[in-house]
């Protein structure tokens, strides 16, 4: 970032403004990609490799998620989800799956694991209407056996419940 800075007053010392200008528009696209994208992915990273409180400590770093592109957010809202659950933090994790729900993540099958991670939040809350809701639309983006045993578990749980 500081060598596109470097290189912007260089080059006007020089009388080449093209090229000042030209630096100048990807320090600009740098200072924006940063606001847009964030540590994002380096905290994904760490998340997938299990190293959750560096996760958290990268993901601190937003300033604003409401921010952060459409692709990236879903995401973001995920990793704080499975931190707060981490956390046995319940409510907040509920919040941040369900904020995750709205944003696009990378598939189907991640989407459904969402909410999977909602049913499972409402069955601890005994709240069958919401846990059936969740699973119905949960079979819909099933796309592994592992999600779909998942699915049918928290489901006969639910028909449990009174």
């Amino acid at each position: 970032m500081a060598l596109f800075v470097i290189t912007a007053v260089v080059c006007l010392i020089y009388k080449q403004e093209q090229i000042a200008a030209l630096a100048g528009l990807f320090f600009g696209f740098v200072v924006w990609s940063h606001f847009k994208q964030s540590s994002i992915l380096l905290a994904s990273k760490h998340f997938k490799a299990g190293n959750y409180a560096r996760t958290e400590k990268l993901l601190a770093e937003v300033p604003n998620a409401d921010r952060l592109a459409r692709n990236r957010r879903g995401y973001y809202e995920f990793m704080q989800g499975n931190i707060a659950l981490k956390k046995e933090d319940y409510d907040a994790a509920e919040t941040h799956f369900q904020i995750s729900s709205r944003f696009p993540l990378g598939g189907k099958n991640d989407k459904a694991f969402v909410l999977i991670h909602l049913a499972n939040l409402a069955l601890r809350k005994k709240d069958k209407v919401r846990v059936l809701a969740y699973i119905e639309r949960a079979k819909e983006l099933a796309g592994t056996d592992r999600t779909k045993n998942i699915i049918n578990k928290i489901e006969t749980e639910a028909n449990s419940l009174l």
